[in-house]
């Protein structure tokens, strides 16, 4: 048998199971991955909306990641909601110099509840994650709260931040257009060029921790040894499947969750 793939995620709690860790570690099983999660906050969420959220203390955060790197070191980690940046410097200094294939998903703000973010997030993400990262996956909100410019309303203006974030210090800029009109596209900058991703719009109210899904399935196909290019074309068409899928879960009466597991219940 050959080597499984280990993976960490470092997220928030989604007591729901849609986003956050709970939809990490199904991400990464979907990719047939071992799992792994260090959490950075408790959240009170649902379908509908997030209602409260609780960092963790740094210190147990980086207690967290200390204790999976010393015995069961990741071959990627994804990092997702970090709250605070106290949380932000505790999780960079945990992860130290070189992280192995890190995939940073700046968790800001859900698309609809309670903010997951204090004041000063955006700059702690910029001078403690960033430069540590492999890949950082910011939706249109994200990257336009990270460079300090309005929301992107098309690809020129997507490709225009993700620029300004690999001169901030990023190794590659994956931002996502899922939140445009019209068929999605996910512009990547890395290496100067600028890669365009066309994906299909399914139509399904249950998209309920996408972006976490995607960031994770990326970060499971570097896990595997694939390019980054590889990693997110595949990425991107089992999220398709997934939203496709999604409807046969019935979960909640708002938002639902992708069916990350679509391929292996068949």
């Amino acid at each position: 048998m050959s080597k499984i793939p280990k993976l960490l995620t470092i997220a928030g709690s989604d007591p729901s199971g849609g986003a956050g860790v709970q939809g990490d570690l199904k991400t990464f099983s979907a990719f047939r991955c071992y799992g792994m999660a260090a959490i950075t906050g408790l959240t009170a969420q649902n379908t509908r909306g997030v209602t409260a959220a609780y960092p963790v203390a740094p210190d147990i955060v980086a207690a967290q990641i200390a204790a999976v790197m010393a015995d069961i070191p990741p071959d990627a980690i994804k990092t997702g909601m970090v709250a605070t940046p106290d949380i932000a410097a505790a999780v960079a200094s945990a992860l130290g110099s070189a992280p192995r294939n890190l995939v940073l998903d700046p968790v800001l703000v859900p698309t609809q509840g309670a903010s997951l973010a204090a004041p000063g997030l955006e700059r702690a993400l910029l001078s403690t994650l960033l430069p540590l990262a492999r890949l950082v996956t910011p939706n249109i909100y994200e990257a336009g709260a990270l460079t300090e410019t309005p929301k992107a309303r098309g690809i020129d203006e997507m490709a225009a931040q993700g620029l300004l974030l690999i001169e901030a210090g990023a190794k590659a800029v994956l931002v996502k257009g899922g939140d445009l009109a019209g068929e999605p596209v996910d512009v990547l900058v890395a290496d100067g060029e600028t890669r365009l991703f066309h994906g299909r719009r399914i139509e399904t109210r249950h998209t309920h921790g996408t972006g976490c899904a995607l960031s994770s399935a990326i970060a499971a196909g570097l896990a595997k040894g694939d390019s980054l290019i590889d990693a997110i074309a595949t990425a991107k068409v089992w999220l398709e499947g997934a939203l496709e899928a999604a409807e046969a879960l019935e979960m909640g009466k708002g938002r639902g969750p992708p069916h990350h597991l679509h391929a292996l219940w068949r």
